[in-house]
């Protein structure tokens, strides 16, 4: 895991979602401390990490010049 480039905690605040320089993205399980999740697909760092309002998606930007949603 690398730096930590940026965090988002989903809107009904059970997750938390980090972005790194690993290129990774891990989806954290707020009540066991837990990572539940690796999404991995970026080529570069990953920049920004948002849920979206009613938190059934995630969306990322990377240094790579992509953004995915997942």
């Amino acid at each position: 895991m690398g730096y930590v480039r940026s965090i988002a905690f989903s809107p009904d605040g059970t997750h938390l979602a980090s972005g790194s320089d690993d290129k990774s993205i891990r989806i954290w399980n707020l009540q066991t401390h837990q990572v539940s999740h690796i999404l991995e697909g970026h080529e570069s760092y990953v920049m920004s990490v948002a849920f979206t309002p009613d938190g059934e998606y995630l969306v990322s930007g990377s240094d790579d010049g992509t953004g995915r949603i997942w």
